[in-house]
């Protein structure tokens, strides 16, 4: 379970969030969604205590910002996943690699890590790119080894920052089925995005920033297809100079 309890969390001084009660339950997928700047992705940090609130308390796996110390982060780390806009592959390392690198500095033995890193990219479609090197798969292979990655220490919950931000339409819908899929698994998926229309094609709890606090959000499922924000902003764009 994670919850947040009467907090505050600053950035450099800066106030990001106030007051913020809420509790996340095992099983659920939640979108946190608010435009580039709003504190996205200084929640989601705040969740793994790179971030830590100025006020209140933060608990994730059994773990309390109020209690944490500092040589406890790395254990409540293992048991989190996390996916970047960007992928923050090791572009010197083969996928196998990558995913068999998380369990050695967790000290996973030697005997059970193959088998732990083809489970995790079977789960997202890439077992037979295993010996391939990061930059000769496209962005959203390359999301998918990140998700993979994620996966295979086995977390509690994976957050997820972005994860169709670099990514095409067709390829966001993708990357969004695999974390679905995951989150079937009874794994906490949290997600954070600027991008209204793709919450709409996969509607879940849904939790929007407003005025430094999150808001319960009601977003009704799309009935067209997905259409991602950049491309709207093309098309609206486009007609305003017709007329």
């Amino acid at each position: 379970m994670i919850s947040f309890v009467n907090t505050d969390i600053d950035l450099r001084k800066k106030p990001i969030f106030r007051n913020l009660n809420l509790t996340i339950q095992p099983g659920e997928l939640v979108y946190i969604v608010g435009r580039s700047g709003t504190g996205k992705t200084t929640l989601l940090k705040s969740l793994y205590m790179e971030v830590k609130p100025s006020k209140g308390e933060i608990v994730v796996g059994g773990f309390s910002s109020r209690t944490i110390k500092k040589r406890q982060i790395a254990l409540l780390r293992r048991k989190l996943g996390i996916v970047f806009q960007d992928f923050k592959l090791l572009e010197d390392r083969n996928i196998y690699d990558n995913l068999a690198f998380v369990l050695q500095v967790t000290g996973t033995k030697n005997a059970l890590i193959k088998e732990k890193v083809m489970n995790a990219l079977r789960e997202v479609g890439l077992e037979h790119a295993a010996m391939e090197m990061p930059l000769n798969l496209s962005g959203g292979e390359q999301q998918r080894v990140a998700i993979a990655r994620a996966l295979v220490g086995e977390p509690v919950a994976i957050l997820a920052d972005e994860p169709t931000g670099n990514l095409d339409p067709e390829t966001s819908i993708e990357i969004l089925e695999y974390l679905k899929k995951i989150n079937a698994k009874g794994i906490i998926v949290i997600i954070g995005t600027h991008d209204y229309e793709l919450v709409r094609h996969y509607p879940s709890r849904t939790l929007m920033i407003k005025e430094m606090n999150l808001v319960e959000s009601t977003i009704e499922p799309m009935s067209t297809g997905y259409r991602p924000v950049a491309i709207r902003q093309q098309d609206e764009a486009q007609l305003t100079e017709t007329r």
